[in-house]
């Protein structure tokens, strides 16, 4: 039986013996964020937070639980795995510069594509003013039918 409170928790074993585990809380690790880190700060902190309680109540089982076999299969060492933490506040602090960028390439690639449009269109008109210009009229009248079922396509 275990019973989890604001930065301790408690394991009762078979025996009915109380073990506590402090758990380094948010308060203890820097008041939960500040106001420089702001959100991205606080999920850091909990993430860290679960981590290690996670870790702690991993610990306590080992010692106080008969499921000791199937409970040395989870991580042995969940604390290692808090740099993880910290990675993902620097994800998170990088995610709106990523987003915006991302939205400048893709207004940009909008721009290009009308553009390539246009370009392609007056291409298609100056070959046709030059083919005038250079096949008889019947001839030209053929292709310019044949021409105008194709689509140009721009990849």
């Amino acid at each position: 039986m275990s019973w989890a409170g604001p930065g301790v928790i408690c394991v009762f074993s078979h025996s009915g013996r109380r073990r506590t585990a402090d758990v380094v809380g948010m308060a203890a690790a820097g008041g939960g964020g500040g106001g420089g880190g702001g959100a991205k700060a606080a999920v850091a902190e909990q993430i860290a937070q679960a981590v290690r309680s996670t870790s702690n109540l991993l610990q306590l089982m080992e010692q106080s639980s008969p499921a000791q076999v199937h409970l040395a299969k989870l991580p042995k060492n969940l604390l290692a795995k808090a740099s993880f933490a910290q990675n993902t506040e620097q994800v998170l602090h990088q995610l709106p510069q990523v987003i915006s960028s991302l939205d400048a390439y893709m207004d940009r690639s909008l721009q290009s594509a009308s553009q390539i449009k246009t370009v392609t269109q007056l291409l298609s008109n100056m070959e046709n003013t030059q083919l005038r210009s250079i096949l008889p009229s019947s001839q030209m009248r053929k292709d310019t039918k044949n021409t105008e079922h194709e689509e140009l396509r721009v990849e």
